[in-house]
């Protein structure tokens, strides 16, 4: 019986040296910077891994004071186009964490 427990600190070993690994890539994500662009680059969007907005240019051409609903298009547009690449490095990025394990959760 004595193995078990010896088996079972060494998961527990493997688990805490996991957990680092994540909590460090997690906090590379956060350093992370990802951008999204809409209307050929006229508005472009910087979000970081942990999809946070960190930045927003607009182009001057892209304002036209008659059209301000394609302004707001293209700035939805290029934070969708961020988040989703945000989304994508996460997954990337922690997926490589679960894809070896086989955890019952």
């Amino acid at each position: 019986m004595r193995g078990g427990m010896g088996n079972m600190q060494n998961m527990m070993k493997q688990m805490q040296k996991m957990q680092k690994k994540m909590a460090e890539a997690q906090e590379e994500l956060g350093q992370q910077k990802i951008e999204g662009t809409a209307g050929g680059g006229m508005v472009t969007v910087v979000v970081t891994g942990h999809k946070e907005v960190v930045d927003v240019q607009i182009k001057p051409e892209a304002v036209d004071p008659d059209d301000v609903e394609m302004l707001q298009d293209l700035v939805l547009a290029a934070v969708n186009d961020a988040l989703k690449k945000a989304e994508e490095l996460t997954n990337n990025t922690m997926g490589q964490f679960t894809k070896g394990m086989n955890l019952p959760f």
